[in-house]
């Protein structure tokens, strides 16, 4: 590769490096995705919140390892069940989940929108992700 070329790349480089920052400042200005660390916030100064993430969680790694072993039973999917409809029940987590769904979708159309032009599904390639 000639210098000429190596630094016509490196320039191509730069302006997609920059393109790249300003898509993610863009999607940081998104006022779905402020709703969204708003209503993290929320989340996260909620006791009640916190006290029942720890609990359902608490539940699902118990569970988790009972079917391991194939020791789950009905009654212990009934109660991881219950305690995610609790979780789900309390005002900022159910704002929470709303809101993190609309900006999931909204990424989701981001990606669309870019993979459209690399005709790939960029977020899946971006991610890293191995698939057979």
């Amino acid at each position: 590769m000639s210098i000429e070329t190596e630094s016509a790349a490196d320039g191509e480089a730069d302006h997609v490096d920059q393109l790249a920052t300003e898509l993610g400042e863009g999607i940081a200005q998104l006022p779905v995705y402020e709703e969204y660390l708003q209503a993290k916030a929320k989340v996260e100064n909620d006791a009640d919140a916190q006290r029942a993430i720890e609990e359902f969680e608490q539940l699902r790694e118990e569970f988790q390892m009972a079917r391991q072993t194939g020791q789950a039973t009905q009654e212990d999917l009934r109660k991881v069940q219950e305690a995610q409809e609790e979780l789900h029940d309390i005002a900022s987590m159910s704002e929470y989940l709303e809101v993190q769904n609309e900006l999931e979708l909204r990424l989701q159309e981001i990606n669309e929108l870019v993979s459209d032009q690399l005709k790939v599904d960029f977020g899946q390639k971006a991610g890293g992700c191995c698939e057979d």
